[in-house]
C-alpha cells in the first residue's frame, strides 16, 4: 500500500463504567477506514472522562497522570506506524497493533489458545466435557491444515468469514470411520465450544473483538426422548434371567425415579443419604457437570434400589452405594433391556433423565420450578427443553375438562347439547 494514499487514524474511548465508576480506555487504530482495537491498560473515573476529545478532562492529578500515559501511547503507536511505512510492511491496523505490542507479545496462535484454555478449565470441568473441547480443537487444527494456513497461525487474524468457512468445513468434513457428516447440532456444538474458547481469549485481551458478535448459533429444536407411563411399567416388570441385566434395569430405574444423570448416580455414597424437613429419605448431592447442588425426596422404588445394592461388596470396596460400572458399558447393556423388554427407542441412562422429568414428575403435576431444582439446572429454560408434557397428561386433562363442561350444559339445558 502507498503510505502517501493511506488515512491513519488513532482515537482513545472508554466502554461502560463498572459499579465504582470507572472505565477501561482504550484504543482504536484506523488505517483506510478499517479498524482495529486495543486497552491501553488504563483506567479512568467515568467523571474525568471527556469522550469529545478522547482525553481526561480538567487538571487534577489524576487526569493529567492519564492524558500524559495516552500522549506516550499515541507516540509509540505513530512510532509503530512510521516504522512499518520504513520497513515496508503492509499498512493493516492490526500490523500496527502488532508491532507496536511486539511481535512476540502480540502473536498468539490456536494452540497457545487451547493451551491456556485447557490448562484453566480442566481444573473445573468435568473429564468428558474436556473430551469434548478436545475434539472440537482437533476440527479446528484440521481445518487450517485444509484451509494451507499455518500452524503458528495468529488469532487475531480471526473473522466472521473464518467461523461461516469453519461451519461450512464442519458440516461436510467426513471421518475415515464414519461416511456420515455431523448433523446441524453436532457442528452447533462444536461452534459453541469455539465461541466460549474465543470469549476467553477476549477477556485475556489477546483479542480486542468477539469475531462471533455477529454469528448466530442455531440449534435444531428436536424432542427429548423418554418412556412413557406404560412403557416404564414394562421395565419395572420384565423377568430377566441374569444378574448383569437385573441390575443395569436397577440403576435405569433409579434414573428415572431420581433424575440424576450416570456420574453423579454411580458416584453416591452413604454421605449422600439424609432425613429431610418431613423426616422422610432424601439425596443430598451436586451436580458433577456445573456443580449445582441436589436436594432431592427419595421416591419409594429408588429407595427400595439403594436398599438392595448398597451392601454390595464392590460397592462397599468402593465405597459407594452401586457397584462400578462404566457409562459405556452401562448403555450398551441397556440396548440389551430395551430389546428384551420389547421397546423400540434409544436407551441411554439419559434416557431415564427424561423419563423422570416428563412421565414422572410434569404428568403428575409436579411443578416445572420444582423439577428444575430437583434436576439440578441452573435455568429453568433448560428444565423446559427436558420436560415436554406428555400425551397422557393432555388427554387426562382434557377428560377432565370435557367431563365439567357436560355437566354445565347438562345443568344449563337439561339436555347434552350435540348429538350424534
Amino acid at each position: 500500500m502507498n503510505p502517501k494514499k493511506s488515512t491513519f487514524g488513532l482515537i482513545f474511548f472508554t466502554k461502560k463504567a463498572n459499579e465504582n465508576g470507572e472505565c477501561r480506555i482504550y484504543s482504536r487504530i484506523t488505517i483506510n477506514g478499517k479498524s482495529v482495537d486495543l486497552s491501553t491498560k488504563r483506567i479512568v473515573n467515568k467523571i474525568l472522562w471527556n469522550s469529545a476529545k478522547g482525553t481526561a478532562r480538567g487538571t487534577s492529578k489524576e487526569s493529567l497522570e492519564v492524558n500524559d500515559y495516552l500522549e506516550q501511547f499515541r507516540s509509540g503507536v505513530v512510532d509503530a506506524y512510521q516504522e512499518a511505512i520504513i520497513q515496508q510492511k503492509p499498512l493493516t491496523p492490526e500490523n500496527i497493533r502488532n508491532t507496536f505490542l511486539g511481535q512476540d507479545e502480540a502473536a498468539h496462535t490456536f494452540q497457545d489458545l487451547f493451551n491456556y484454555h485447557n490448562e484453566y478449565e480442566k481444573q473445573v470441568l468435568a473429564k468428558g466435557t474436556m473430551k469434548n473441547y478436545y475434539t472440537t480443537q482437533d476440527y479446528i487444527l484440521q481445518f487450517l491444515k485444509k484451509s494451507k494456513k499455518p500452524a503458528g497461525w495468529d488469532i487475531t487474524q480471526l473473522s466472521y468469514k473464518f467461523i461461516a468457512d469453519f461451519e461450512l468445513f464442519l458440516r461436510t468434513f467426513k471421518k475415515k470411520d464414519d461416511p456420515q457428516p455431523l448433523n446441524n447440532n453436532g457442528v452447533m456444538k462444536h461452534l459453541e465450544r469455539f465461541k466460549k474458547m474465543i470469549n476467553m481469549a477476549v477477556t485475556i485481551e489477546w483479542l480486542d473483538k468477539d469475531p462471533f458478535v455477529k454469528h448466530k448459533l442455531k440449534f435444531t429444536s428436536k424432542e427429548r426422548g423418554y418412556l412413557t407411563e406404560e412403557e416404564l411399567a414394562v421395565v419395572e416388570t420384565k423377568e430377566l434371567k441374569t444378574d448383569k441385566l437385573i441390575y443395569v434395569r436397577d440403576l435405569f430405574l433409579f434414573g428415572c425415579y431420581t433424575g440424576l444423570s450416570y456420574i453423579d448416580a454411580i458416584n453416591l455414597t452413604a454421605n449422600n443419604l439424609m432425613i429431610g424437613i418431613d423426616k422422610e429419605h432424601w439425596l443430598l448431592t451436586q451436580r458433577q457437570k456445573s456443580s449445582k447442588p441436589v436436594k432431592l425426596p427419595l421416591l419409594p422404588l429408588a429407595a427400595q434400589i439403594i436398599a438392595r445394592h448398597r451392601h454390595d461388596p464392590r460397592a462397599i470396596s468402593n465405597g459407594t452405594i452401586f457397584r462400578p460400572i462404566s457409562n459405556q458399558k452401562l448403555n450398551d447393556y441397556l440396548k440389551d433391556l430395551a430389546r428384551e423388554c420389547g421397546i423400540d427407542k434409544n436407551f441411554s441412562f439419559h434416557l431415564a433423565r427424561h423419563t423422570f422429568a416428563t412421565t414422572v414428575t410434569l404428568a403428575n403435576g409436579v411443578p416445572i420450578e420444582t423439577v428444575s431444582k430437583m434436576l439440578g439446572h441452573t435455568k429453568i429454560s433448560t428444565t423446559q427443553i427436558y420436560a415436554k408434557v406428555v400425551e397422557r397428561k393432555v388427554s387426562d386433562d382434557m377428560k377432565i375438562l370435557r367431563e365439567k363442561l357436560n355437566n354445565k350444559t347438562q345443568d344449563d339445558n337439561g339436555q347434552i347439547a350435540i348429538n350424534n
